[in-house]
């Protein structure tokens, strides 16, 4: 099929936004992807028509518009393994007091999907909709963990294992035995190597094909939480993954 040049070209503005570019001139846009301003100016100007991206009328540079908000909130709100899954993160939230995730494979990354924040919780990093470096989250780990030989080749192929502290996962070889260590284990762990001070546990959610579609996580900081306790959350967090991946149809 025919790649609609326009279409393909608005995609890739929106994409240019993120959490460190919330803003962008439109001559950074120029630049990043070689248009001229006045081809760009058309593009923006149309998205901008249906509400796709804003403009800051303090200094002129664009911004994603509200309608991502909304079409990005009726996404989420339609899959059904987030409702299913809201329960077990409140009532696991509730008992451990920590902050429980679902997330699942987008691409090369994963992404948070359903969030509870727990009352003893002190991490305010995370969000729906936050993307996640599959080599340095538990929740990553465990997301691509199951993928078949050919689906985790072509994930890693030109991988970039970019370091957030000194306990992240820098090659190759360092995660694909993280992997298997998951594989055997049945969960992953994430030991400050995406954020220092930050442990994290997540295990597998399972569909009625036996096929890995999502993961729980729960999030602590170390200096809150230690081995013993953290052994206790993940025996609990086990049992929902379990519950969960039984009311989507798992067999086991």
């Amino acid at each position: 099929m025919p790649i609609i040049q326009s279409v393909e070209r608005a995609l890739q503005i929106l994409d240019l936004f993120n959490e460190q570019a919330t803003e962008l001139k439109i001559t950074d846009i120029s630049k990043q992807m070689g248009l001229s301003k006045s081809t760009l100016h058309s593009l923006l100007k149309t998205l901008q028509l249906h509400g796709y991206i804003d403009q800051n009328p303090e200094n002129g540079k664009y911004r994603p518009g509200m309608k991502l908000v909304e079409r990005g909130h009726f996404v989420v709100s339609t899959m059904d393994i987030r409702q299913k899954a809201k329960h077990f993160l409140t009532e696991l939230s509730e008992r451990t007091g920590q902050t429980t995730h679902l997330g699942i494979l987008d691409g090369r990354e994963g992404v948070y999907i359903e969030k509870i924040e727990g009352k003893l919780a002190a991490i305010a990093y995370s969000r729906i909709g936050r993307r996640l470096p599959v080599h340095a989250t538990a929740i990553g780990k465990v997301l691509i963990a199951w993928l078949s030989d050919a689906e985790l080749n072509t994930l890693l192929e030109g991988y970039q294992y970019t370091t957030f502290t000194p306990a992240t996962l820098a090659s190759r070889e360092a995660l694909l035995a993280a992997l298997a260590q998951t594989r055997e284990q049945g969960y992953a762990l994430d030991s400050e190597e995406n954020e220092q001070g930050v442990r994290c546990v997540s295990v597998p959610v399972r569909n009625h094909e036996s096929r890995v579609i999502a993961a729980l996580s729960l999030s602590t900081l170390t200096s809150r939480v230690d081995d013993e306790e953290l052994a206790r959350f993940r025996e609990q967090l086990q049992e929902a993954g379990r519950q969960l991946s039984r009311a989507l149809g798992y067999p086991a």
